[in-house]
């Protein structure tokens, strides 16, 4: 990705000899914004004042607007600090503390993630941020197993937020989407991490979604657990019960207050669902909602539970963002509904298995869509959806749209009675209950298919599927799926046999 463009009316940020080379008092102020070269500059611009008495003079009109500028970045340094003494009781040490928060922070961030990063125009223009779950902790880092290596991103999410709409749209990206690196090959979206760093994941993600990335933050998951921990929980509806060893226990449904660890199991829980689908889109979905919820407490808390917040994301995060511009970002989104502006959805992809590997393919017409709309603000879909069987929010449009969740069993969507569908259907029961077959092949053969009714070999299948041969045909097993109030959907691997367009083997789910 070519960090220097502009055609959104963003400007490149300079380079560091090209900040060290400007004398005038704006660029070191900007200069100072991310470090050393500010005091080298503004160092060598006084001592020209002081040693030449006839050096440029500064109007009233410059001395005024130097002073407001001057202002404007001691309030905000004083709110902070006064959260700070709130909580820590000492002018000094909160300066101190704010030192070593902003050093936490930065911890990692190099010169080519900056590089990668590009400005807005405006400090309150809306920005693209990346925001990254990387599968790194303190157990992994401490393991010769895995002694050495770049961890992978085991969540990624692409988030537009909007400081004076107070709207935040986060569209979740695919751990497994297929993308070309050019002399790295083909290879999975997660991958560009553990190849080139934040720096290198940025560029990929930039050019993947046609936006300028302004922001960058990586958490692991120790970090994940202590941030919730330090808000001292956060409430979270969930939508269904979790009992997943993979993802490190269990967790009930229903609302509830969850803590660190119960909130991890939640995000990191993908096999809990296998029988209801794709396990990264449900999971993924639960990300954003703990996310969501993350946000709405950090908005709603007090001075001494944001501090202690702000520290325990210092201790956890990487990123650019520095104390003072958290601080800032949080006081701008105060008062945001997160009911109806906050938006949600994940990439649209499609499930395809590649030399013995699942990959997820991007539906480029869909994608490019989705992305238009989100880039001028609107939802990433035009209406909700809620997936029935999970209750998972799977795309959310605020107050931009309404629920649209999967029908019940025999109920039929909107497309059901149009019987423009063309092919066939070969419908199996796999139960030991008679007539399935023939009932759910009556409510197939309204969408147009011709539809073929029988005993499926076995008779102990416990989830019901439908099965088809090609990626082209991935929207029109959904379509027959939610026609029987299912949602699961399997591209055929060669596990079964069938000559029809589709297969539907019904299990003692749908009995």
């Amino acid at each position: 990705m070519n960090a220097n463009r502009n055609n959104a009316g963003r400007y490149r940020r300079p380079t560091s000899n090209e900040r060290m080379s400007q004398n005038s008092p704006s660029s070191a102020s900007y200069s100072g914004r991310r470090g050393a070269s500010y005091g080298a500059t503004s160092a060598s611009f006084g001592e020209e004042r002081l040693s030449n008495p006839y050096s440029r003079r500064v109007t009233q009109a410059d001395y005024t607007r130097q002073r407001k500028k001057k202002k404007r970045k001691t309030i905000a340094l004083v709110a902070l600090a006064v959260v700070l003494v709130l909580v820590l009781g000492g002018a000094g040490v909160a300066f101190a503390y704010l030192q070593t928060i902003n050093s936490n922070l930065h911890k990692g961030v190099t010169e080519e993630l900056k590089g990668a990063l590009v400005d807005t125009q405006y400090a309150g223009d809306p920005f693209y941020m990346l925001l990254m779950g990387t599968d790194g902790s303190e157990e992994r880092a401490s393991s010769a197993e895995y002694e050495g290596d770049n961890f992978r991103s085991d969540s990624m999410m692409l988030v537009r937020v909007d400081p004076e709409g107070k709207k935040v749209t986060m569209v979740s990206l695919h751990r497994d989407t297929m993308v070309d690196m050019g002399v790295n090959g083909m290879q999975k979206l997660n991958a560009a991490h553990s190849i080139g760093g934040a720096a290198y994941t940025v560029q990929v993600v930039s050019e993947m979604a046609g936006v300028d990335i302004s922001h960058y933050a990586e958490i692991d998951f120790d970090g994940f657990k202590e941030i919730v921990d330090a808000l001292g929980g956060v409430e979270v509806d969930v939508p269904m019960e979790i009992n997943d060893n993979m993802a490190g226990g269990y967790v009930s449904a229903g609302l509830q207050t969850l803590n660190g660890d119960q909130a991890l199991i939640l995000c990191r829980a993908r096999h809990a669902y296998d029988e209801y689908g794709d396990g990264d889109r449900y999971r993924a979905a639960n990300q954003r909602l703990v996310l969501a919820a993350i946000a709405n407490k950090v908005l709603a808390s007090d001075p001494a539970t944001m501090a202690s917040t702000v520290e325990a994301l210092s201790r956890y995060v990487t990123t650019d963002f520095d104390v003072t511009e958290i601080v800032s970002l949080a006081q701008n989104l105060r008062g945001m509904d997160m009911e109806n502006d906050l938006y949600t959805a994940m990439e649209p992809t499609t499930s395809e298995y590649i030399n013995e590997t699942w990959y997820e393919r991007l539906d480029e017409t869909a994608w490019k869509e989705m992305m238009s709309r989100v880039d001028q603000g609107s939802p990433p879909t035009e209406e909700d959806e809620v997936d029935q069987a999970t209750g998972t929010v799977l795309a959310s449009a605020g107050d931009g749209g309404s629920a649209s969740a999967a029908p019940t069993k025999g109920s039929k969507p909107a497309a059901a009675a149009s019987g423009t569908r063309s092919g066939t259907v070969a419908v199996r029961n796999g139960t030991g209950v008679s007539g399935l077959a023939g009932e759910a092949a009556d409510q197939i053969s309204v969408l147009g298919y011709t539809t073929d009714a029988g005993n499926a070999s076995s008779s102990d299948y416990q989830n019901t599927v439908v099965v088809y041969n090609d990626s082209s045909q991935s929207d029109a097993a959904k379509e027959i799926a939610q026609t029987i109030g299912v949602s699961l959907t399997i591209q055929n691997d060669g596990v079964y046999s069938f000559d029809t367009d589709f297969l539907v083997v019904i299990g003692a789910d749908w009995a």
